[in-house]
């Protein structure tokens, strides 16, 4: 006999799949809106998910009277790294993965006043972003590490290896602050009001940078808006000048790597060529094409210089070296 299809039975069916397309649809269009209205909070979830995958781990450490907030993950040769002015903790996801395999127990804190770390009103003058890296350093008994630093991040670093020689094996710095230029730059940028501020500030970070969509440009205003004030209270005590480290590098000792973008505007390479000078035993490397995000948006030709000069036995031999796109 041949079998007769029951109608009864395809119209539950049908509404079913009727309901599943709509649920489809509508998680569509509400991911799609998110995307279009925060970019960089869906860019942000993304890299935290990956972090965590690749074992990388967020937690808290009270800090004095601060929390303060870092990613860890790894097991091996302690490194410490630290972000730059307006940054945080997690500038550094592009490295961290890698460097773990490499062998390093990576820790990335969140300097006081950026990322997840608490706000206080002080002056986030670099003095105090040296005690909060002294204070994380004796939270997780660290005797001795590598240290890497970003842009006002090396500045951090550099003054931390001055002051206490004996727990810094290598540093590494990446476009680094601390040595006075004249500045070309109004300090508002790193705080845009305008989709045109927003494309002005990218360009001022990386050449790659271009015309961006200007719904991104928008969530990047909102992004920088909440923490434009540390960001001036910042840039207010760095020009007082008080923690310049001009005429003082020398007395660091320990192997130090000088990395620089060729093209970085905002921390012209002049800065890193007084820093090679000052420190007679230090590697200087350029990276042609590159700019002041040079740790992110050149990281595929960066990262294993890095790497070499963290793992050579004895430390690689001081001098300049260039290196062509």
């Amino acid at each position: 006999m041949t079998a007769v299809s029951n109608p009864v039975r395809r119209e539950p069916r049908r509404r079913l799949l009727h309901r599943a397309l709509w649920v489809i649809l509508t998680l569509l269009i509400a991911l799609g809106a998110v995307c279009y209205w925060r970019p960089l909070w869906v860019v942000d979830r993304v890299t935290t998910a990956a972090l965590r995958l690749a074992g990388v781990r967020s937690d808290y450490v009270r800090l004095g009277s601060y929390r303060i907030h870092y990613l860890v993950g790894g097991e091996g040769k302690p490194l410490v790294l630290v972000h730059g002015l307006g940054g945080r903790a997690q500038d550094w996801a592009p490295m961290i993965p890698s460097l773990m395999r490499h062998g390093y127990r990576v820790y990335a804190p969140d300097l006081l006043g950026f990322g997840k770390s608490d706000r206080p009103d002080v002056d986030y003058s670099i003095a105090l972003q040296d005690e909060i890296l002294e204070q994380f350093f004796q939270s997780q008994r660290i005797a001795q590490a590598d240290l890497g630093g970003w842009s006002m991040g090396g500045w951090v670093v550099l003054r931390f290896t001055l002051g206490h020689p004996e727990q810094v094996r290598r540093l590494s710095v990446d476009d680094s602050a601390g040595i006075y230029f004249q500045r070309a730059f109004d300090p508002a940028i790193f705080h845009p009001k305008t989709v045109e501020q927003a494309e002005s500030f990218l360009g001022w970070l990386t050449p790659q940078a271009g015309r961006i969509p200007r719904f991104i440009a928008r969530d990047l205003i909102r992004e920088t808006r909440s923490g434009a004030w540390v960001v001036d209270r910042a840039m207010k005590s760095f020009e007082a000048g008080t923690d310049l480290l001009d005429g003082k590098l020398q007395a660091i000792k320990a192997p130090v790597l000088i990395v620089w973008g060729q093209r970085d505007i905002l921390i012209p390479l002049a800065c890193g060529a007084e820093m090679h000078r000052e420190i007679p035993q230090s590697l200087f490397e350029i990276f042609d094409g590159c700019g002041h995000l040079a740790p992110v948006a050149c990281v595929n030709r960066i990262l294993p210089e890095t790497i070499r000069f963290l793992e050579a036995e004895p430390p690689l031999t001081a001098g300049t070296r260039e290196f062509p796109q």
